[in-house]
């Protein structure tokens, strides 16, 4: 969750007025010409979104809703912002997403309650109605994440009202997803001044701490039986990247560029790295079987891209690329049933940088 990797992704944006709905009025017939060759375990892929970045998209419980974050400069969408749709059952019923965060400040990292009558997500809108301004690239000569101390986490309903305030600490809280047993928050906290994983109950209270080593831990998702969380992380070791990294923290920055998959019990107990494959491995989920863990890497490619999505078990052995895409391809997560796969993707965008989702059957080998 907090955001991609490339300066071509640049979903950064400030949220004024804008419509609460948007149909996309682009075909959602079956376009198998949008899978590349070599990409086995895709059928019947779909386009859901046309325009602007759209990322993050997740099922809700029952499978038959997505919930993503939007912006949309060019239509005045300036900041990424929430939003929910019904997934198309035949190919000639449009997808219409509505808005259901606030229309201010910035947001990121949407999950469904199990209820699905009732999301979850992060947003800066009680700082400021603006966004919080961009990092300097150019002049920090880097990619860096942004971890903006006003992001805090809150309940909504899906009509975009919202029930309670979660998080309310000095610093960053985001990128929560909810176990499916439907008992905890998992969450990325600075509070304890490292950007840790932490849990609460679904009402925020009981929180505790359960990552504790120097580095960037994010992103985390429960197993299907709620019984493992699977996570990124860096773990800067010389005193050059510890140095390194504690000063951007200072500064509510971090770089994503050297990243491994980690897993562990869902309480933090036996935490382990299962990838090693250096350079950016993140965006991890598990199958729907609780033994494998999908995940996004740019660790074939000497420049740092494209980004792929990969399989690989639950202990790091049989690594198997699925994606082909030569932009970028992340945000994976499986259909409840296990029938389909929603991921974010360049493709089809006609040569430009717009990140736009995608749905498919998915096809075991």
């Amino acid at each position: 969750m907090i955001k991609l990797f490339v300066v071509a992704l640049g979903y950064i944006f400030l949220c004024f007025s804008y419509p609460l709905k948007i149909q996309y009025t682009a075909s959602l017939q079956n376009q198998d010409t949008l899978i590349y060759p070599g990409e086995h375990h895709f059928k019947n892929m779909r386009q859901l979104t046309f325009g602007g970045d759209n990322a993050e998209a997740y099922f809700s419980f029952d499978g038959k809703y997505i919930i993503y974050q939007h912006n949309d400069v060019a239509h005045g969408i300036m900041c990424d912002q929430i939003w929910m749709g019904k997934i198309p059952e035949s190919p000639d019923e449009p997808f219409v997403p509505k808005l259901v965060s606030t229309g201010t400040g910035r947001t990121t990292c949407s999950y469904f309650y199990p209820d699905g009558k009732h999301i979850l997500y992060a947003s800066t809108h009680l700082a400021s109605a603006e966004c919080p301004p961009v990092p300097d690239r150019k002049k920090l000569k880097r990619y860096i994440w942004p971890v903006y101390e006003s992001y805090d986490i809150f309940e909504a309903d899906t009509n975009g009202h919202i029930i309670k305030q979660l998080t309310n600490t000095n610093g960053y809280d985001a990128e929560a997803t909810i176990s499916p047993k439907g008992d905890k928050i998992i969450f990325t906290s600075v509070r304890n001044g490292d950007l840790d994983l932490y849990t609460m109950d679904m009402d925020g209270k009981n929180v505790k701490q359960i990552t504790n080593t120097l580095g960037y831990d994010g992103g985390a998702w429960f197993s299907p039986d709620g019984k493992k969380i699977v996570w990124r992380a860096s773990r800067p070791k010389t005193k050059e990247e510890i140095d390194d990294y504690k000063n951007l923290l200072s500064q509510n920055l971090v770089a994503p560029t050297s990243m491994e998959v980690f897993v562990a019990n869902a309480d933090g107990s036996d935490a382990h790295q299962i990838t090693f494959l250096d350079k950016a491995n993140w965006a991890p989920n598990f199958t729907p079987d609780g033994k494998h863990i999908i995940f996004c890497s740019n660790h074939e490619y000497e420049r740092g891209f494209p980004f792929n999505m990969y399989i690989t078990d639950i202990n790091g052995n049989g690594l198997e690329k699925i994606s082909r895409d030569k932009g970028f391809d992340a945000f994976p997560m499986f259909s409840p049933d296990g029938k389909k796969i929603i991921f974010s993707s360049n493709r089809n965008n006609g040569g430009g940088n717009g990140i736009n989702i995608f749905i498919a059957d998915w096809v075991e080998m």
